[in-house]
């Protein structure tokens, strides 16, 4: 199996526990999985404060984002597949890109630029 290289926000605690569980997965079933942080970015050809802004995979030399990106991790990993299925249905998707998008990726993105004022 292709291994899957995943970059998020490591800066996110949120991110990173949500990361943290798809590892434990991935080392128990033997899914090769590679975890990249905001540090790898320019390897990815993007910035840190982009990369921060969305979770991304690459798989197959494929890059995805968002949806698409957890998608394609959910596929792989046991006891997730089923998320990857829902999320694949023409208005579930559409619905759930929408959400991830326009509601979920902005407000953690908003969160990291808080935590980075605060850090100043």
């Amino acid at each position: 199996m292709e291994k899957l290289r995943i970059l998020h926000n490591d800066t996110c605690p949120i991110c990173s526990r949500e990361v943290a569980s798809y590892a434990r997965i991935a080392d128990r079933t033997g899914l090769p999985l590679q975890i990249d942080g905001l540090e790898a970015a320019p390897d990815w050809g993007l910035d840190r404060d982009t990369a921060a802004q969305s979770f991304r995979v690459e798989l197959n030399g494929a890059r995805l984002e968002g949806l698409d990106a957890f998608r394609a991790l959910w596929e792989r990993l046991p006891g997730w597949r089923w998320l990857a299925w829902v999320t694949g249905l023409p208005g579930v998707h559409w619905l759930a890109d929408l959400g991830y998008r326009h509601l979920a990726a902005p407000a953690l993105y908003a969160l990291h630029r808080r935590r980075q004022r605060r850090a100043a």
